[in-house]
């Protein structure tokens, strides 16, 4: 970048968090309807933000991508992707039934916590979903095996929850949440339930423990931290919360750099950076343009540890979706008629 330096005792510094950023299941994510756009040019139609972050969102519709809440809004016909977060199964249901073409580009992390909510269920488990109620993520994955997941929202709803055998219980998470307070949930809940099962590894993602770890690590030093994502980025605003555990006097969460308050400088001389896993690095670059030019130039790397992790893209985007599509639509056309010759001939 330019500006990184070794660690200097400048009165003025900022402590740049690495990792931060985006992770290996929104890259492949974002890519995926770049690709798409290019291949099947536009429009592509999007169910739900294909990942957490404003700049993302704004940037994918400028170039023909176009973001839908609900199935029933695609036009029948046309090539749907579904966000990073994943959905139910009810969901794909709904754009079989729509005569949509599908790309699922649900991070496979999100996946394999599907995979887990299903084999649990299928062994008659109940299944605690720790997580935040209405996130994509625990609707999608709540989905799988709805007569089976209770949801738990932190510590203070485990005393409310009831399970059918406290003998045959799992505990399962949203991918995007703190570690610590996820622990702190489990371990309440093993309180209540002793023969509570862990699933077989952990479901918070690499990435999302990454970059609280590097936070964690700079929190003590720094006297501001300021985190880049949107506020509906579940894993950013964890990362404000780990920042002011960790010791840090303020934290704060910005889509850009222009939505810095200068009064937030007011008695700092470090300030920690760090970005969530849906932000692209440009957006980290404008913050530390904008403190640069207010005296905060030597910038010190904390690295809290080394990611080399990617994902191959959607199978969906090797086959050729707008045909696919169009089939799917002449098909129904053709139930339709036939239908309708029938009930004809029965009227004869």
């Amino acid at each position: 970048m330019g500006r990184m330096t070794a660690a200097t005792p400048a009165a003025r510094r900022v402590l740049l968090a690495a990792p931060r950023g985006y992770c290996a299941g929104v890259d492949r994510a974002v890519i995926a309807v770049e690709k798409a756009l290019e291949q099947y040019g536009a429009p592509i139609y999007v169910r739900h933000e294909i990942v957490h972050n404003k700049y993302v969102v704004q940037t994918l519709e400028k170039k023909g991508a176009i973001f839908v809440e609900q199935t029933d809004e695609v036009p029948p016909g046309s090539i749907v992707m579904f966000s990073a977060h994943g959905v139910a199964p009810v969901v794909h249901e709904e754009a079989a039934a729509g005569r949509l073409a599908t790309i699922d580009a649900t991070c496979p992390l999100v996946t394999k916590v599907h995979k887990e909510a299903v084999r649990y269920a299928g062994e008659d488990f109940d299944i605690l979903l720790i997580g935040h109620e209405g996130h994509e993520e625990v609707i999608g994955t709540s989905g799988e095996a709805p007569d089976h997941i209770t949801l738990v929202d932190g510590p203070d709803d485990v005393e409310k929850v009831e399970v059918r055998d406290p003998s045959k219980v799992v505990w399962l998470s949203q991918t995007t949440l703190s570690v610590d307070e996820t622990m702190e949930t489990v371990d309440a809940l093993k309180e209540k339930f002793p023969l509570l099962v862990s699933p077989p590894s952990d479901d918070i993602c690499y990435a999302t423990q990454n970059r609280q770890l590097a936070v964690k690590q700079m929190g003590a030093e720094a006297d501001l931290v300021i985190v880049v994502g949107s506020r509906n980025s579940s894993n950013s605003k964890r990362l404000v919360e780990v920042a002011k555990l960790a010791g840090a006097r303020d934290a704060h969460l910005v889509d850009f750099a222009d939505e810095i308050d200068e009064a937030w400088l007011d008695g700092v001389s470090t300030v920690g950076v760090t970005s969530g896993a849906s932000v692209p690095e440009v957006l980290v670059d404008g913050v530390l343009e904008w403190l640069a030019q207010r005296g905060f130039e030597d910038v010190e790397t904390v690295k809290a540890a080394e990611e080399s992790i990617t994902f191959s893209l959607p199978k969906e985007l090797r086959r050729d979706l707008r045909a696919e599509a169009a089939e799917l639509v002449a098909r129904a056309e053709a139930r339709a008629a036939g239908g309708e010759a029938a009930a004809d001939a029965a009227k004869e």
